[in-house]
């Protein structure tokens, strides 16, 4: 079982958006990206709504909904050392519990195979077999 942690530094969260992978679906968007500077058995999430989902309560309710559904589906199925960032969308407030639970764990899915496509692309990059000397 992965440890969750919280991200709440902007620069943070701008790393992941710049540098990661993104996965978007009818109730959220889900970024992620990996990080060195996270301890090894753990990973990161953070939480955001803008002010273009309406004001403040209902930004509010749907940052509650998006810690809710990740306590269920991160701590079983979150990467280690990685960074996630869950953007609520208009649906967000609103939607049935377990629609929002089943979108969550299909995004979480699709973005830990890109994540691992990735790091599997980049470790073949920096270590190739053949010596280019000869």
């Amino acid at each position: 079982m992965t440890e969750v942690r919280i991200i709440k530094k902007r620069k943070d969260f701008l790393k992941v958006a710049k540098q990661g992978e993104k996965v978007v679906q009818s109730t959220l968007i889900l970024q992620a990206a990996f990080n060195l500077s996270v301890e090894p058995d753990c990973c990161h999430i953070g939480y955001t709504a803008t002010k273009k989902l309406g004001k403040a309560h209902i930004r509010n309710r749907t940052k509650r909904r998006l810690r809710a559904a990740a306590r269920v589906v991160f701590g079983m199925n979150g990467l280690q050392g990685v960074q996630y960032v869950l953007i609520g969308r208009y649906r967000t407030a609103d939607c049935p519990f377990e629609q929002l639970l089943k979108e969550m764990q299909q995004a979480l899915k699709k973005v830990n195979k890109l994540l691992q496509k990735e790091e599997a692309t980049h470790e073949q990059t920096a270590d190739p077999t053949t010596d280019s000397a000869n």
